[in-house]
């Protein structure tokens, strides 16, 4: 394949020119260096180098103006804009910001397409007002509406208060500097001694541009090489040869002189495969599955990954196969998407906050941070998991800076750079960012050569805070920490981390802007969807469509004829193209295939290969562990069983064997997470301390109505006491908690007033136990070792001489859920009679204490049901617990625990339900 630029370096040798004098001048510098080499290729012996430049440097040397950044433009605008502006209209520069970046844009394309500033000005303020007309008449206008209009009629005053500012400094922004270049255009031919400039590649073009160009061109100064296939120029309505079609009709250059040139390479045979492929991460997949394809069978030399969602570079790279070796990245990493930025975007957020204490969960954020927690290591222990470890334990939803230093007064240091508060002053903000950067640089070097990427991260973004600090040293309008964070975005999404490579080796991997006069044999092109490639419609500016039609300015016409004309310049050249689309509909990132693809598809030029493609799914069949019961588990059930097992112990290894080996085996605890909403066990535990406090003073006594009475005034009391206690430093006065809270008062009140109900019915109540702690042994036929069965009983009481077991739950509970109907399920259906179990394993070892006397029975308070009152178990519709029912319960128990110690049976996972 011969490639664009080795055509025009072989057509300028065909002329004689001496290639040293000439001045190239390219779309983007990175052209530049695929230029050199092919001079390298195609010019025989040693020769200097010509000049290689990119439009934009080209058009910075015509002019007398220097390119100023953006961050600095914005603070020259508000500049000019608090000059112009009266005192009273005058907007903060947060304010400001805000609106400014648009006006820039439309200030910027109003000089590269060399408009008459005051004209188009003008015009928008008379819109206005004419849309306004019956505001804009009235006598007693609102300071809203003068403010507005006024707003319109000051904008060709911001233009000229800002671009005289910046002319008066030689500095300028594109548009200012592209005006400027024209003006001193002729002051620039008068210099070119010798010299031919010569334009490549070019397509669209602005106003500024074509006047320079056709002025070179006209005074012989200069050649210009267009790229476009025939296909397109005489389609006349292909997007694709748009630019070059008007081109070529409206300058007077082409009238006399051919254009250079319309190439037939579209046409040729080749292989284009659309690919459509679910979400991002489904193209990046498949794109690195497609990659070690092509490296068996033909290699990656002439190969280039084109990204049009160039968010996609990290995911590409880490989908990459590991048999590619050479890989050059054109694009760089943008600094928002290093890790390192999440730590700073975490610290701007908390510092501008204007609460005194920090929300826990960012706390830890921060001190989890890759960055972070190794500045606490100290020998074994880290300070920053013991910090953590405190805030979970206390259950602290917000901590003061102070708060935190006293849990590691040791690390006050780090602690003070990450949570001393910044008290809305910029300037102690970037020093403690900057002295982080050193303490994290500082642990860094420690490892240097394992480190290096890191310190790379550190050393860019210590170049943003001090790019900062010599703002806030130059202007005095960064005074608060959300403007500070503003600019901080600002600078880290336009700054780059770029990739180190060889550029003209191995795969390429660019964005669309990236290809531009580049050739390649084999193409992958991703995201090719609709809102991606292209981009669509989007109107970021102040000024109308129909007003910029009407000033020859670009709309998203025109942006989406540029990038059709990139997408089919990728395919001029090339053999093998895939293109590959996102099939899944996503409102922000595109779900329809693009109509580039479309486009393909009705011109039957190509025979194309559409394919939809999945990621291989293989059946998931669902495998039970299994963990086979070894000697240690054998001996630690045995230490479990001297203590004794708890029904609800039990029950956990009825549900689940496994969770039973994680926790009573393994001694794995749940994580214990800060409770920011007062969990269900919590107002459980709650629930049952209060009545627990209430009630015990009066075991042994018979309840009256008196004693009930007083106990309703302990309410609150109790209630806040044990919230205090569980919950800890949890707050318990707002929103869900506090409602949470008075739940809980309301479950513990309604008990009672069931209490005085019963009482008032003239049934008798007397408390024989609260709270009793039980451990019973377990006769189990064929264990040689004590086996106990353990517990502790909400409540035992009389009533009316029947003894009630009563167990407390604060969850809902039916009736229906306390029935026996086959004795066999009991130890194996766990949802319908985990509840039956417990109320008669309490039974059991109350029966064993005291053989019973007289009817027992035993049944469960429901907080969630309590109108069923105390809703008794049940065998066979007979709520009675007699002997015979105690025996049918033990055979069922001795079976559980015989499984349990049965080392044939191991702990097997159940499918929970």
């Amino acid at each position: 394949m011969i490639s664009f630029l080795e055509d025009v370096i072989i057509d300028l040798k065909k002329q004689g020119l001496n290639i040293p004098d000439l001045t190239f001048v390219l779309p983007s510098k990175r052209a530049g260096i695929f230029l050199k080499h092919t001079l390298h290729k195609h010019v025989e012996g040693a020769f200097f180098s010509p000049e290689i430049t990119s439009i934009e440097s080209f058009i910075e040397s015509l002019s007398t103006l220097e390119y100023i950044s953006n961050t600095e433009l914005f603070f020259e605008f508000y500049e000019a804009y608090l000059k112009v502006t009266p005192k009273e209209q005058i907007e903060p520069f947060d304010s400001f910001y805000k609106w400014a970046q648009r006006l820039l844009q439309d200030f910027n394309e109003i000089d590269r397409y060399l408009v008459p500033p005051d004209k188009i000005f003008n015009y928008l303020s008379a819109i206005k007002e004419i849309e306004l007309d019956h505001w804009s008449l009235e006598e007693n206008q609102t300071p809203y509406i003068k403010n507005y209009l006024d707003f319109w009629s000051r904008l060709g005053s911001y233009y000229h208060a800002l671009t005289n500012r910046l002319t008066a400094k030689q500095k300028g922004y594109q548009g200012l500097v592209y005006r400027q270049a024209v003006n001193n255009l002729e002051h620039y031919i008068a210099t070119l001694k010798g010299k031919t400039i010569v334009f490549v590649g070019f397509n669209a073009l602005n106003k500024a541009e074509e006047l320079i160009i056709q002025e070179l061109l006209q005074q012989d100064l200069a050649q210009i090489y267009w790229d476009l296939d025939q296909h397109f120029f005489t389609d006349t309505i292909h997007d694709a040869g748009h630019f070059i079609r008007t081109h070529t009709n409206t300058w007077p250059y082409f009238k006399n002189n051919p254009l250079n040139w319309i190439s037939n390479h579209y046409s040729s045979p080749k292989q284009i495969q659309i690919t459509g492929v679910p979400k991002n991460v489904g193209q990046v997949k498949y794109i690195g599955t497609l990659l070690d394809e092509l490296n068996l069978k033909q290699g990656l030399k002439n190969t280039a990954v084109v990204l049009g969602n160039e968010s996609l570079l990290i995911p590409l790279l880490n989908a990459l196969p590991k048999t590619i070796n050479g890989i050059n990245i054109t694009m760089g990493l943008p600094l928002v998407q290093i890790p390192l930025a999440s730590l700073f975007e975490k610290l701007f957020s908390i510092h501008k906050s204007t609460s005194k204490a920090f929300y826990y969960k960012d706390v830890v954020a921060i001190l989890s941070h890759e960055y972070i927690r190794p500045l606490f290591q100290k020998n074994d222990t880290n300070a920053a998991d013991n910090i953590i470890e405190q805030i979970q334990q206390n259950n602290i939803i917000s901590i003061t800076r102070d708060e935190v230093t006293a849990l590691a007064p040791e690390n006050e240091t780090i602690l003070g750079l990450l949570f001393k508060p910044w008290n809305e002053t910029p300037l102690v903000g970037l020093q403690n960012c900057k002295a982080l950067i050193q303490e994290a640089k500082r642990h860094l070097n420690k490892n240097k050569s394992k480190n290096l990427l890191q310190l790379e991260y550190l050393y860019r973004f210590n170049e943003i805070f001090n790019s900062l600090e010599t703002l806030i040293g130059k202007h005095d309008h960064i005074q608060s920490t959300q403007t500070l964070h503003s600019m901080y975005k600002e600078l880290i999404k336009q700054d780059t981390l770029d990739f180190q490579g060889e550029p003209l080796q191995g795969l390429q991997i660019m964005g669309m802007l990236e290809s531009r006069v580049l050739d390649f044999e084999t193409v992958i092109i991703a995201s090719v969807n609709e809102g991606i490639l292209p981009a669509g419609k989007s109107q970021n500016s102040f000024i109308p469509f129909d007003v910029k039609i009407e000033n020859n300015l670009p709309t998203y016409k025109e942006k989406d004829a540029v990038y059709t004309y990139h997408f089919y310049r990728l395919l001029q050249r090339a053999k093998q193209v895939y293109i590959l689309y996102n099939t899944e509909p996503d409102v922000l990132n595109g779900g329809e295939k693009s109509r580039f693809i479309t486009q393909l598809d009705i011109e039957k030029v190509h025979e194309l290969n559409v394919q939809t493609v999945t990621p291989v799914v293989p059946p998931i069949k669902e495998h039970l562990i299994e963990v086979a019961k070894h000697q240690t588990a054998l001996s630690r059930l045995k230490e479990i069983a001297q203590r004794g097992f708890s029904p609800s112990s039990l029950t956990n290894y009825m549900r689940n064997p496994l969770d039973f080996y994680a926790q009573k085996i393994l001694s794995i605890k749940a994580y214990d997470d800060v409770e920011e909403t007062v969990a269900a066990n919590t107002l459980g535990t709650v629930l049952h301390n209060t009545l627990e406090k209430l009630y015990k003073p009066f075991e042994g006594a018979f309840l009256s109505e008196k004693m009930v009475l007083d106990m309703t005034s302990k309410i609150d009391h109790l209630v806040q006491q044990e919230f205090k206690e569980l919950f800890k430093k949890g707050n318990t006065s707002t929103g869900k908690n506090l409602i949470i809270f008075e739940i809980a008062k309301r479950y513990v009140y309604n008990v009672l007033k069931e209490e005085i109900a019963c009482l008032k019915e003239g049934h008798q109540i007397k408390i024989i136990a609260i709270e009793q702690e039980l451990k019973t042994p377990i006769n189990v036929p064929g264990l040689d070792f004590p086996v106990f069965l353990t517990g502790k009983v909400d409540r035992v009481d009389e009533f009316n001489g029947t003894l009630r077991i009563i167990d407390y739950k604060s969850g809902k509970v039916e009736p229906g859920q306390l029935k026996i109907n086959h004795w066999e399920e009991l130890t194996t259906d766990y949802n319908k009679y985990s509840k039956p179990f417990q109320l008669l394993a309490y039974a059991f070892m109350i029966a064993a204490e005291t053989p019973f006397s007289g009817p027992v029975t035993a049944g469960i308070i429901s907080f969630k049901n309590l109108s069923k009152g105390v809703m008794a178990f049940q065998d066979n519709k007979d709520p009675l617990i007699t002997q015979a029912t105690l025996q049918a319960f033990e055979e069922q128990l001795n079976t559980l625990i015989l499984e349990l110690f049965d080392p044939n049976i191991p702990f097997k996972e159940k499918p929970i339900t």
